[in-house]
């Protein structure tokens, strides 16, 4: 049995912790903030419950295998509850369409706007499935890309799938329509990518979508991040919250402790599900890191930023779906005064999450609770939140009660405001990311950095900055890619040196 830690608590860290302690290691988290979840957290105020990052479940079977790996039942944890539509659309035209995994229906929306684009779905969704034998049937997204020679031998196939192709280029060789370009090239954004150069790659997700469905955790996403660290507990692991890493301890090349609020602990192995970039710069002496310098970290694109509000109302507001999506006159021109020229735009696009639509235990009786959920440029953007943010949410406001949901503001009770200076602070994400590094051609797969680290003996990353990437299906594959990386390097029965030897007590 051998030891290791488990720096953050997000999707991926926990999800790693469970396979690797199920496996027969011997596993601690160390979480900076006072709860797990890290971006999956968790905000409760006058009765309202708000899910603060992770809104829903696109892949339940990915989910279900980290169960069984500890020899458990999903379902005796956690009540998945799926959703129709997957996703309500508004249109700057008034138009809407509700997205969801049924063709007929799907082809029966599309045809009102293009008759073409409905003849061409049936085509769309067989191509891409393509991608997603590749990405999931195949498990290409939970096997470690370490090796040029695994990236070589990929590309004549991506090729051939067209999956090297920026996704809202491959949406429009299918479809005419502004709605289904939209429809079918928006995912990447919920992973912190730019629909015009993330590669096609993520545009099986609406494969994945169509085959398992959306799905919510009742009483909210946290849920599952709740069960995970309950099995996690059960199979006799330990978690250590309000514990602040300051520094990976590295010992003749290899990651053998961590600095922990002044204490020292140590291990045989330390894994960093925290924000990569950070994880090396502020935490790894730079002569421990010759391909991973401080140059090449400042190098890396960051994705971009989100300004969130969370909020409670003593009213409903029937017209909103579970998962809504309102949208601006501009796509491609909104998108990248936020990525590529760092402006904060005059227009909105915007997802609103309101699982009261599903789950009245959310909120108080006959009340709503909501986040607003809008793209904004990271902190390399000029923006001064301090002095922005509460302007900005009343513009926010008056733009969706003029829209349509009239009596927001006198409804509501409560109002919190997370801005890229809180995802920098609480979650200390490099210029205030809220999906690590951006999903682009070069930082994918080969291009991230690896789940073992390419500087550091022992040192393992799980989770939105490794492969394959930022999402709660990709944190989770990650999980299982790292994992085969610890146990080719630690096989279960070999000896090891035994950790924390340093009072393990002196962090709670």
């Amino acid at each position: 049995m051998s030891s290791f830690a488990i720096i953050g608590s997000g999707f991926g860290g926990l999800s790693l912790a469970v396979r690797l302690q199920a496996a027969g290691h011997q596993v601690r988290i160390f979480e900076k903030r006072p709860k797990i979840g890290g971006r999956a957290y968790q905000l409760k105020d006058a009765g309202y419950t708000f899910d603060m990052g992770p809104s829903l479940v696109t892949a339940p079977s990915i989910v279900r295998a980290i169960f069984e790996a500890a020899d458990r039942r999903l379902e005796d944890y956690v009540d998945l509850v799926p959703l129709d539509p997957f996703y309500r659309i508004f249109f700057h035209d008034g138009t809407h369409m509700d997205y969801n995994g049924d063709a007929e229906q799907m082809k029966s929306q599309l045809a009102v706007f293009s008759v073409k684009d409905a003849e061409r779905y049936d085509d769309f969704m067989s191509d891409i499935k393509g991608i997603y034998d590749a990405v999931i049937t195949e498990g290409l997204g939970k096997q470690p890309f370490d090796t040029i020679g695994k990236m070589a031998r990929f590309v004549p196939r991506a090729m051939r799938l067209n999956a090297l192709l920026p996704v809202a280029r491959l949406a429009k060789s299918y479809f005419e329509d502004f709605r289904s370009r939209f429809m079918f090239s928006f995912h990447p954004l919920f992973i912190g990518g730019h629909p015009f150069r993330a590669p096609s790659i993520y545009a099986m997700i609406p494969y994945l979508e169509r085959k398992e469905g959306v799905w919510f955790s009742k009483g909210g996403m946290y849920s599952i991040v709740e069960a995970l660290g309950k099995v996690f507990e059960e199979l006799g692991g330990q978690i250590t919250t309000s514990a602040e890493v300051e520094k990976v301890i590295v010992k003749d090349g290899a990651a053998k402790g961590l600095q922990v609020d002044g204490s020292v602990f140590d291990f045989d192995g330390v894994i960093s599900n925290g924000d990569v970039t950070q994880t090396y710069l502020a935490l790894i002496d730079p002569q421990h890191r010759k391909k991973w310098t401080d140059r090449k970290l400042k190098a890396q694109t960051q994705s971009m930023s989100c300004f969130l509000m969370y909020i409670g109302t003593r009213k409903k507001f029937p017209e909103l779906a579970h998962h809504t999506l309102i949208l601006s006159e501009r796509y491609k021109e909104l998108i990248d005064e936020i990525f590529a020229h760092k402006e904060l735009p005059e227009d909105f696009s915007m997802y609103l999450h309101v699982p009261t639509a599903t789950d009245d235990s959310m909120a108080p009786e006959g009340c709503e609770s909501m986040y607003v959920l809008i793209p904004v440029p990271n902190l390399r953007a000029s923006t001064v939140w301090a002095e922005e943010k509460e302007e900005y949410a009343d513009k926010v406001l008056d733009f969706l009660e003029e829209w349509g949901m009239s009596g927001l503001r006198d409804s509501m009770e409560v109002c919190h405001i997370f801005t890229p200076d809180d995802f920098e602070s609480q979650l200390n994400a490099t210029d205030g990311n809220a999906f690590a590094l951006e999903p682009k051609l070069t930082q994918t797969a080969w291009f991230r950095p690896h789940n073992r680290s390419e500087d550091i003996d022992s040192l393992y990353v799980v989770g939105a900055g490794t492969h394959p990437g930022a999402g709660v299906p990709g944190v989770m594959l990650s999980s299982e890619a790292t994992l085969s990386c610890i146990l080719e390097d630690y096989p279960v029965g070999t000896s090891q040196t035994m950790s924390n030897k340093i009072d393990v007590e002196s962090v709670a």
